[in-house]
């Protein structure tokens, strides 16, 4: 009698299921079973999927060849002499291993397929099984680790979605030459270098350059480099193995890894220490990283694009910078151009943001005067589309433009009189807001002053902010 396949989530996997994906280039796969035919089987199936497949008569020798090899998919039989499949998932799962595992068996029951789920297994097949059932368990496998990674991408996008909302917004001379270079620079995996003043646009720039790519459907993974400690990078970069140091009580995965197939950005890499400078460069040539406290190296495909907006050239040569990680980072180096030298770009940055901070925000869109522009296009913009950016922000909250020269700081004096604020039947909370917004104004923005003026806590404040952008 025939057996019948058993699957985590209940799908027969008996249904027809052919491979339509091409060999998974430069990945590869290890087979475990005491039996040396369906250890051929496995072999000979697994061929057509990977670069390089081996295969282990015990969980010895599988742990063996695990500790010489980076494998990403794990074909792994339940019982087998001196250790238990199962006992070597729980082994693997507990040390960091994020790869894909299929658990095979002669004997299932419903108390194995549930220890292989507890165990980190994503799926389950019951010998004898035939070659279309393992290729449909390794796409299903495939697709549950790249929903787990872009899930993670997901994650961290939130605390950005404004930044997640700019295009590169320009007209100017420099910004059709920008887009031309970028079309031409997109489509490869060569490592690029994005310098430019702070708030010019370089993460705008990194995107566009991830959305041209032929990586635009993998993830996009902004780091900065510069707001992490110098001790817990390498662990935010790499990963590391459970208790490879004092607080790592679990096992984590590295930014590479998330990044895995897709584009990360290093933002601020002036800011990386010395040592990590090091391990970068072997990154960068190898293509491998090591998780702290971890005796393996991990097979990474993931574009680097770096950006800075200081010097290296100088950081170089004050010794704070590698000459050799400077030279392989600028394969293909890109400047961003700072806002002053194309004033003919920020009428359209400034109507770009007006009409994406009043749908987000909910509130009024507000017009800018010819006089207003003809101020905002003679000024320096310090701080760049940043600066920009946020007092078009700042100014549809507060509901007015400034009126005074420029820089464009919103004054007290610039607030409309009370009359045009509230009507005669003025309600408490249009008391309170009016206020509010008025010492707001007085504080150019900065909540915390203004929280400190009102004696209230700045989360009060922000909270009351927040419920006026979305009435």
């Amino acid at each position: 009698m025939s057996s019948i396949p058993i699957t985590l989530d209940g799908i027969d996997s008996t249904s027809a299921h052919s491979s339509t994906l091409a060999p998974r280039k430069g990945l590869s796969a290890l087979a475990v079973d005491d039996e040396p035919g369906m250890r051929h089987f496995l072999e000979k199936a697994l061929e057509t999927r990977f670069a390089r497949v081996d295969t282990a008569g015990s969980v010895e020798m599988a742990k063996a060849l695990f500790d010489q090899n980076d494998y990403s998919t794990i074909v792994l039989d339940v019982s087998l002499p001196g250790r238990s499949g199962l006992d070597w998932l729980n082994e693997l799962r507990l040390g960091g291993y994020e790869g894909d595992v299929i658990l095979i068996t002669g004997y299932a029951d419903m108390d194995t397929a549930i220890g292989a789920l507890r165990a980190g297994a994503q799926d389950f097949l019951q010998k004898p099984f035939r070659i279309d059932q393992l290729w449909y368990a390794l796409d299903r496998a495939a697709d549950q680790n790249r929903l787990k990674r872009e899930n993670f991408v997901l994650k961290r996008a939130v605390s950005s979605l404004q930044q997640n909302d700019q295009v590169m917004v320009g007209e100017s001379p420099m910004i059709r030459q920008l887009r031309k270079l970028v079309a031409k620079v997109a489509p490869t995996d060569s490592t690029v270098l994005l310098t430019g003043e702070s708030g010019s646009g370089k993460e705008v720039l990194a995107r566009t350059l991830h959305s041209m790519s032929r990586r635009s459907d993998r993830p996009f993974v902004p780091v900065n480099c510069g707001a992490i400690s110098p001790e817990l990078i390498e662990s935010e970069l790499f990963g590391h193995v459970k208790g490879s140091f004092t607080g790592a009580t679990d096992a984590h995965q590295g930014l590479f890894y998330y990044a895995q197939g897709g584009t990360l950005f290093l933002d601020e890499i002036g800011e990386l220490p010395l040592s990590m400078q090091t391990k970068l460069l072997r990154v960068l040539e190898d293509r491998r990283i090591r998780p702290v406290g971890s005796n393996r190296e991990v097979d990474v495909d993931v574009r680097i694009v770096a950006a800075t907006n200081v010097n290296l050239d100088i950081e170089v040569k004050r010794g704070r910078f590698r000459q050799d990680l400077y030279y392989r980072l600028q394969v293909l180096p890109i400047e961003m151009p700072p806002l002053r030298t194309r004033p003919e770009d920020v009428g359209l940055l400034a109507n770009y943001f007006i009409q994406i901070f009043s749908r987000k925000l909910r509130i009024e869109a507000l017009a800018i005067s010819a006089d207003l522009m003809a101020r905002m296009q003679a000024y320096e913009w310090p701080g760049n589309v940043r600066e920009l950016r946020n007092f078009i922000e700042r100014s549809l909250i507060l509901g007015y433009f400034p009126k005074e020269d420029l820089p464009l700081n919103l004054n007290m004096d610039d607030a409309p009189e009370p009359s045009d604020l509230l009507a005669a039947n003025e309600s408490l909370e249009q008391v309170e807001k009016a206020h509010i917004l008025k010492v707001l104004s007085a504080c150019q923005g900065n909540k915390s002053e203004a929280a400190r003026r009102l004696g209230v806590s700045r989360k009060t404040l922000e909270r009351k902010c927040m419920a006026w952008s979305q009435e």
